[in-house]
């Protein structure tokens, strides 16, 4: 049955107009059903959409079309086959008004620091891995990793935590690098190891250490071109993209979720619904459900929390400023955690490159903190006075500036999440029709390659399929950077994109926000 004739059946009701969202109705058109998606916002792709402010187009975030996972890569093309541009990759490190070359490069590292800093780096390393090994000589409890603090300082030694890692990391996520837990080490730079950023310092594109890619896939117009493509092909096929519909309430009953409720201006209706596919944030679920979940459901909803993110979109009336497509910025003091330069990504986001560089200046926040509750106007004068501190306009004026605020961008990794999240986990679980897929719909920091899988394991779970959506991004390698899987007999059957390593020093991978794919 084509979807045009299920007009009497209830439709497969999608909320969120993201990535995950997207991918849910263009698989579930692809298996003959009739997704309605809601999107409360004004524009498709959460925040991996695509804004225009005076003929510029600013990316949220910065988005890399890269993945190890080839039914995503199949329908990136597939829904956009004439508008991707390869784009070559520079990223770089600014710390102590230097820049470090990303991936590390022992030369630059070494001539940045200087001999007698790295020589206190390699000490700190080694003192670190030498109570590790004799501990376990000793037969002593292995040293703890339950903070991304002692997850780092396990790898790289006290010395070059403090010095890359601990004051980028705070800065993008608000809280002490000893009250992250190490899950979010584990998730997003498996393997990392001063070991591994020197092997591939020394033997980049030699033996078994894959290094990191040189060049990506990135839609002409931005990210947001391909989510647009996304809304028209479903909505062209037979599905629906409702904008500025927000859902309120998911009524249920008997462990399933039988209806939407949906507010759209001064209009409530509410809509009957098959299943039910979310990608909103899990707190925002659990108060949405109605009747209400649980006491304790609730309570562990209201601990999860999130980073909120501003970008200050900057034109600078001078072309080239830099040839990164982003900078990390460690610096403390500036508030600025990152940089893009908008036209290394594609020169169509710039509205005159021969003349001026579009630059997004990225701030990670609290909603209801200082920085949030800045007027555009005095966030876009911090700015610019920060680009000039930072020495990279070259004198240049700012001419324009527009500022774009995004709440719950990153959910935060805390000390406690994990149990609030197995506690909703569970909950939800009794419900036959209703699946949570995405970044903030499962509460785990997901690439856009991620929440894209797991939206389509979550229709095909719709089709008579069993796939754990909570495994993606645990079990499976989808990040850039990986070792080649030794050549057995046993191990050729798996996936040979197996568990990464993350080979660089990589201070801006550590920051989890700033992955540049985000």
């Amino acid at each position: 049955m084509s979807p045009h004739d299920q007009s009497d059946i209830a439709p497969i009701v999608v909320i969120g107009g993201g990535p995950a969202g997207l991918t849910a109705a263009y698989e579930i058109l692809r298996h003959g059903g009739r997704p309605i998606v809601l999107e409360k916002s004004e524009h498709v792709g959460g925040i991996a959409r695509t804004e225009q402010h005076n003929g510029c187009r600013f990316d949220i975030g910065g988005h890399r079309f890269f993945t190890k996972v080839d039914e995503v890569q199949r329908l990136w093309k597939e829904v956009l086959p004439d508008d991707f541009i390869q784009v070559p990759r520079l990223s770089r490190i600014f710390y102590a008004k230097r820049f470090y070359q990303y991936p590390l490069s022992l030369i630059n590292t070494f001539r940045n620091l200087g001999p007698i800093e790295s020589a206190r780096i390699a000490i700190s390393y080694l003192k670190v891995r030498l109570r590790i090994i004799g501990g376990r000589k000793l037969g002593l409890k292995p040293r703890p990793e339950d903070t991304l603090e002692q997850w780092v300082t396990n790898r790289f030694g006290t010395r070059l935590y403090r010095t890359f890692f601990k004051t980028y990391t705070e800065k993008v996520w608000g809280i002490p690098c000893n009250q992250i837990r190490a899950d979010w080490a584990a998730q997003r730079i498996k393997g990392l190891s001063l070991k591994a950023a020197v092997m591939n310092a020394l033997f980049q594109g030699r033996g078994k250490v894959k290094s990191l890619i040189t060049k990506f896939d990135y839609p002409r117009l931005g990210p947001g071109q391909m989510w647009e493509r996304f809304t028209q092909a479903i909505n062209a096929r037979g599905g629906e993209v409702r904008m500025r519909s927000d859902a309120i309430a998911i009524r249920h009953a008997g462990g399933r979720a039988t209806a939407v409720v949906v507010r759209e201006g001064e209009r409530t209706c509410e809509l009957a619904a098959q299943h039910v596919i979310t990608s909103m944030p899990l707190p925002e679920l659990i108060r949405k459900l109605d009747p209400p979940a649980p006491a304790h459901v609730r309570a562990a909803a209201e601990k999860l929390s999130f980073r909120d993110f501003i970008l200050v979109g900057l034109v600078v009336h001078e072309p080239n400023l830099f040839p990164d497509n982003w900078i990390y910025v460690h610096s403390p003091d500036v508030k600025v955690g990152r940089i893009q330069n908008f036209g290394n990504w594609s020169q169509s986001m710039v509205r005159d490159p021969s003349r001026t560089t579009s630059l997004g200046m990225e701030y990670f926040c609290t909603r209801g903190d200082p920085l949030w509750e800045m007027r555009d106007d005095d966030l876009i004068k911090l700015a610019k006075t920060e680009l000039a501190a930072l020495g990279l306009a070259r004198g240049a004026e700012a001419t324009d500036g527009y500022v774009i605020r995004q709440e719950k961008a990153y959910p935060v990794y805390d000390a406690e999440y994990s149990t609030h999240v197995d506690t909703i986990r569970t909950y939800l679980a009794t419900f036959a029709n209703l699946q949570t897929v995405g970044r903030n719909g499962m509460h785990r920091y997901n690439n856009q390659d991620h929440s894209m899988l797991t939206a389509l394991l979550a229709v095909r779970n719709i089709y008579g399929a069993r796939h754990d959506l909570w495994k993606v991004n645990v079990e499976r390698s989808y990040h850039e950077e990986f070792r080649v899987p030794p050549k057995t007999s046993s191990e050729a059957s798996h996936t040979a994109a197996t568990r990464q390593e993350r080979t660089a020093v990589a201070a801006a991978a550590a920051a989890g926000a700033a992955d540049g794919r985000s």
